[in-house]
C-alpha cells in the first residue's frame, strides 16, 4: 500500500521538474535567437539583395545605354561557358588552389592540435606561450596586413618569386629544403616520389602553416579544457600509456573540434587576400566590357566549388566524429 501510495506522488513531483527543464530550453533558446538576430536582419537587408544581384549579374550581359545607364541582357550559361573554356587560367587555378589546399589543411589542423597538446600542459610561462603562437593571427590582419603586404622582406619569404640577392627567380628563402634532402632522409624506405614532393612542399610552406594557425589552436585548447580531469586520472590507474590514451580519450574527445577547425581551414584558405582564384576573380572583374558578369559566374563556381569540399568534409568525418552525451 505505501509503495503504491508513493508512486502518484513521485510522479507528481517528476512532472514539475520536467516542465522546469523544458522552461529553462525555451529561454536558452530564445537568448540564443536574441544574440543572432542582428546578422539574421542583415543578412536578410544587406546581403541577399547583394547575392541576388550577383546570381542575376553571372546569367546576364551587360548593355550600355546612352548616358550614363546600362541593363543586363539574359545569355543563360555563356559567362560560366566563358570562365570555363574561353578563359586560360581559371580552370588550371582553380585545380592547382584545390590541390594545394589538399596538402594544406591536414597539415594546418595536426601542426595545431599538436601545438595545442603541448599548450594544454602544466608548465611555466604557459599563457606567454600561447600569446606567442596567436601573435601571427593578429598580425596578418587589418592594418598590420597591408603594412606587410607592402614589405620586400615578407614577400621573399612568402613567395617562391625571386632572390633576394640575384632577384632570379630561383629562391634562396622559400626553398627551405628540396626533392634532394627529401630523398636523402627517406633513403631505404621506399618512399614514393608523390609522398617526397608533398614534404617538401609543407616544410617550404611551414611560414603560412604557422601564420594560420592560431584560431585552430585556440579552438583544440577549448576542446581539451573541457575534457575531464577524472578521465585521465582513471585511465593511469588502469595502467594506460600516454599514447594509449591520446588515442582512446583525448583523440575522440576532440573529434568535433577536428571538424569544426577543417572546415574552418577551408573556407580561410578559399578567402584568403593571398588566394590565387580571388585574385584571379579581381583581375577578370576589371578586365573588359564583361569583365564584372564573368567574374561572379566564376564567384558562383568557386562558391559551389567550396561548398562541395565542405560537404565532404563533413560527410567523411560523421563516420568518425564522436559526440559525448550529456543526458
Amino acid at each position: 500500500m505505501n509503495n503504491a501510495a508513493t508512486q502518484p506522488a513521485a510522479k507528481a513531483a517528476a512532472a514539475p521538474k520536467r516542465r522546469q527543464n523544458h522552461s529553462l530550453e525555451k529561454r536558452r533558446s530564445r537568448a540564443g535567437w536574441f544574440f543572432c538576430l542582428p546578422f539574421i536582419v542583415g543578412f536578410l537587408v544587406i546581403y541577399l539583395p547583394i547575392i541576388f544581384n550577383s546570381i542575376q549579374y553571372s546569367f546576364s550581359h551587360i548593355v550600355r545605354d546612352r548616358g550614363a545607364t546600362y541593363h543586363l541582357e539574359f545569355v543563360g550559361f555563356e559567362n560560366y561557358r566563358e570562365a570555363l573554356f574561353t578563359n586560360p587560367d581559371f580552370t588550371q587555378t582553380l585545380i592547382k588552389g584545390i590541390g594545394g589546399m589538399l596538402v594544406d589543411i591536414p597539415a594546418i589542423v595536426i601542426f595545431s592540435l599538436f601545438v595545442a597538446i603541448l599548450l594544454n600542459q602544466k608548465m611555466i610561462g604557459r599563457a606567454a606561450f600561447r600569446a606567442i603562437f596567436f601573435i601571427p593571427v593578429i598580425l596578418s590582419t587589418g592594418l598590420i596586413a597591408e603594412i606587410d603586404a607592402s614589405s620586400d622582406m615578407l614577400e621573399y619569404m612568402t613567395e617562391g618569386g625571386a632572390s633576394i640577392d640575384t632577384g632570379t627567380k630561383e629562391s634562396t628563402t622559400s626553398q627551405i629544403v628540396d626533392a634532394m634532402d627529401i630523398e636523402k632522409l627517406f633513403a631505404g624506405m621506399k618512399i614514393g616520389e608523390g609522398l617526397v614532393d608533398t614534404v617538401k612542399d609543407i616544410i617550404n610552406n611551414i611560414f603560412n602553416i604557422v601564420n594560420r594557425s592560431g584560431v585552430q589552436m585556440l579552438i583544440f585548447l577549448a576542446g581539451l579544457q573541457s575534457i575531464s580531469p577524472a578521465i585521465y586520472e582513471s585511465c593511469k590507474m588502469e595502467g594506460a600509456t600516454a599514447w594509449e590514451t591520446f588515442w582512446k580519450i583525448t583523440f575522440p574527445m576532440i573529434s568535433p573540434m577536428i571538424l569544426v577547425n577543417a572546415i574552418y581551414s577551408v573556407i580561410d584558405s578559399f578567402t584568403s587576400e593571398d588566394n590565387a582564384v580571388m585574385r584571379l576573380i579581381e583581375a577578370t572583374r576589371g578586365d573588359g566590357q564583361n569583365g564584372e558578369v564573368v567574374s561572379s559566374a566564376m564567384a558562383w563556381m568557386y562558391f559551389l566549388v567550396v561548398l562541395l569540399i565542405i560537404g565532404l568534409f563533413a560527410l567523411i568525418a560523421r563516420a568518425y566524429v564522436f559526440y559525448q552525451r550529456k543526458d
